[in-house]
C-alpha cells in the first residue's frame, strides 16, 4: 500500500477502536454497580458478521475479547441474521456458549449495511447479582452450573421500541439487587447503542466497501505481524504443566511450525470436577492468547489477526473446557494454570531464559446479612521474576487486563457500610532469587454491620514456585479479624461465612516466585530492597 493508504487504514483502525472505547466509557459511567463504576471492569468491542474481532476498548481484557468473539456465533445460530431487525439487542451469559459465568452478561447489537447485519457491537460487564448460592455469583461450593446463577442462552433483550420488559422482569426477579442489575443491563445496552451509532458514522464516511476493505487490510497486517513474532519460537513440540492448589493438573503441548503457526493442545489435562474451578472454552482461549502475546511485539493490536495463526485444542469435559452441568465460575485459577503451563513449555525452550510463577487474583465478596448490599472485588499478587528482571508488585497475571479494575477506597466507603483500613504491600513476600519476585498485598476491610463473606483463590496452598533456583513466593490467604485483633483463616474457598459488625476481612495475596540462585543477587539490589522496605532482612545464602 502507498503511504496515503497506510494513513487511511490507521485512521480507520483508530476510529473503530474509538467507537469501542466510547461504548466502554458509556457502560462504566452508566452502570450502578460499584465494581463497574469505580473499577471500570467493562468491555466493548466491534465484530463483523463472521464473528471476527475487529476492535475493542482499552479496558477490555483478553478473556473478555475471547468471550465476545466466541459467543457471537451462538447468537447468530439462535437468531439467524435474516430474522434480525434494526434496534435488536441480544444478551447471554451461558459459559458453554462462549460466556464467562452467570454474572458476566454479554450484549450484542447488529449494525446493518444494505438491509442485512454486517457488523455487531458488543459490551460485557460483571453485573451486580444474578441469583446463585452466594451473592455476586461467588459460591465456591457450587457443584453444578445452576447453583452459580441464572443461566441465560442467547435472548432478544431489546428492540427498536426499547427493552423487552418481560425478560427484564425475569432477570430482576432473579437478583438480590434488582435495581442495580437493571441499571447495569441498561448501561450495557446504552454502550452497544453508542458504538453502533459511531460505526454507522464510520460506514457513511468511508462507504461500506471502503470499510470492508480497510478492515480486511489491517486484520491481515496484524496476522502477518503475529506470525512474524511467533516464528521466533523454537520449532517443535514443547510441553509444560501447572498444578492447582487442590492438586488438579493442567497439561499443555505447544507445537510451533517455525513459520508463525502454533498449535496449543491441552490433551492430558485432568477431567472437569463438580466444583467451580473449571473453565469454559472461551476463557481458556483467552488465557492462551495472553500467554502467546507475551512472546510477540506488545504494541501489536489485539484483533482477529492475532487469533488466526493459533489453533487451540481443548478436550471437552476437562478442566479447560467444561461441559453441562459442570460449573465454570471459578475459571481464573485454571486459566492462569494454563498460562503458566505455556510459559513453562516455551521458556524452557528459549535461550533467553525462563520466568517464575506469579501470584494471581484472589476474588472475594462481602454481602449484607440483614439487608441487601454487595461489595465484590479481587486483589492481585506479585508477578514472577524472569531472567534479567524482578517481578512487578501487585500485578499478578490477569489474562491481559486493561485499566485498573480494583475499586478505590473512598467510593466504596461512601456507598457501602464498610471501612477500608489498609491496602499495602507485604514485605518479604516476593520469592528470593538473583531476581526477586513481585510483592503481594494486604487489604483490610472492616464491616460496620453484619455481613457474609465468600472467597475464591488459588496459589495459597501451593505458593508460586521459583525458577532456575529461585525461591517460591510467600503464600497469601483470607482471614477473619475479630474485634480484639485476633485473626483466623477463612480458607481459599469459604462460602457465606459470617462477619459480625466490627470484624474485618483480611485478604493477603501471594508473592511471585524468584528467578535464579539468591546468592547471585547484586548487593546494590539487596540494599535497594532494604531501603524501600520490600525486604526486612537479608541473610547471605
Amino acid at each position: 500500500m502507498s503511504g496515503g493508504d497506510d494513513l487511511t487504514a490507521e485512521i480507520l483502525r483508530n476510529a473503530l477502536c474509538t467507537a469501542a472505547e466510547e461504548a466502554g466509557i458509556v457502560v462504566v459511567r452508566s452502570a450502578y454497580s460499584t465494581f463497574i463504576v469505580e473499577g471500570a471492569d467493562a468491555a466493548a468491542a466491534v465484530l463483523d458478521a463472521r464473528g471476527r474481532l475487529v476492535a475493542h476498548s482499552l479496558s477490555t481484557a483478553l478473556i473478555q475479547c475471547a468471550s465476545l468473539r466466541s459467543a457471537l456465533p451462538y447468537v447468530l445460530r439462535a437468531y439467524p441474521p435474516a430474522a434480525m431487525r434494526p434496534g435488536d439487542v441480544f444478551a447471554l451469559n451461558d459459559v458453554y456458549q462462549g460466556g464467562i459465568h452467570a454474572n458476566d452478561l454479554l450484549v450484542f447489537r447488529p449494525v446493518f449495511v444494505g438491509g442485512a447485519p454486517a457488523y455487531f457491537t458488543g459490551t460485557l460487564i460483571h453485573v451486580a447479582d444474578l441469583s446463585g448460592l452466594s451473592a455476586g455469583g461467588m459460591a465456591s461450593d457450587a457443584t453444578d452450573v445452576y447453583l452459580e446463577g441464572l443461566q441465560l442462552p442467547p435472548v432478544r433483550i431489546a428492540t427498536a421500541d426499547g427493552l423487552a420488559d418481560e425478560m427484564v422482569r425475569v432477570l430482576a426477579a432473579n437478583s438480590r439487587t434488582p435495581d442495580r442489575l437493571v441499571g447495569d443491563l441498561r448501561a450495557l445496552v446504552a454502550g452497544a447503542n453508542v458504538a453502533a451509532r459511531r460505526l454507522e458514522e464510520i460506514i457513511d464516511a468511508h462507504t461500506p466497501d471502503g470499510l470492508a476493505r480497510g478492515i480486511e487490510d489491517y486484520l491481515a497486517h496484524t496476522e502477518r505481524r503475529m506470525r512474524e513474532g511467533l516464528a521466533a519460537l523454537p520449532p517443535g513440540t514443547h510441553r509444560g504443566e501447572y498444578r492447582l492448589d487442590d492438586g488438579h493438573l493442567v497439561r499443555v503441548a505447544v507445537t510451533a511450525d517455525g513459520a508463525g503457526g502454533v498449535v496449543v493442545d491441552f490433551a492430558g489435562t485432568d477431567e472437569q470436577v463438580p466444583l467451580p474451578v473449571n473453565s469454559g472454552f472461551s476463557q481458556t482461549h483467552g488465557g492462551v492468547m495472553y500467554a502467546l502475546r507475551c512472546f510477540v511485539d506488545p504494541a501489536l493490536p489485539m484483533n482477529e489477526g492475532c487469533f488466526a495463526p493459533v489453533e487451540v485444542r481443548m478436550p471437552r469435559g476437562t478442566l479447560v473446557n467444561c461441559t453441562p452441568p459442570y460449573p465454570g465460575g471459578g475459571r481464573f485459577g485454571t486459566v492462569a494454570a494454563a498460562e503458566e503451563a505455556i510459559f513453562a513449555a516455551l521458556t524452557g525452550a528459549l535461550p533467553a531464559g525462563g520466568v517464575a510463577a506469579s501470584g494471581i487474583l484472589q476474588a472475594f465478596s462481602i454481602s449484607g446479612a440483614r439487608r441487601p448490599w454487595l461489595h465484590m472485588s479481587f486483589d492481585l499478587g506479585g508477578m514472577g521474576a524472569r531472567d534479567g528482571c524482578d517481578g512487578p508488585d501487585a500485578t499478578g497475571a490477569l489474562f491481559g487486563g486493561g485499566r485498573n479494575i480494583i475499586p478505590q477506597a473512598e467510593p466504596i466507603e461512601a456507598r457501602l457500610p464498610v471501612r477500608i483500613e489498609e491496602v499495602s504491600l507485604i514485605p518479604d513476600s516476593g520469592g528470593a532469587g538473583r531476581h526477586r519476585g513481585g510483592l503481594g498485598t494486604r487489604t483490610v476491610i472492616r464491616v460496620l454491620e453484619d455481613a457474609r463473606v465468600d472467597t475464591r483463590g488459588d496459589r495459597l496452598l501451593r505458593p508460586p514456585p521459583g525458577a532456575a533456583g529461585g525461591r517460591p513466593g510467600r503464600a497469601g490467604g483470607y482471614y477473619r479479624e475479630r474485634a480484639d485483633g485476633t485473626r483466623e483463616p477463612l480458607g481459599s474457598r469459604a462460602t457465606r461465612q459470617p462477619l459480625a459488625a466490627g470484624e474485618a476481612l483480611v485478604v493477603e495475596t501471594s508473592g511471585g516466585g524468584g528467578y535464579g540462585d539468591p546468592a547471585g543477587r547484586a548487593p546494590e539490589a539487596v540494599e535497594r530492597d532494604l531501603a524501600d522496605g520490600r525486604i526486612t532482612r537479608w541473610e547471605a545464602p
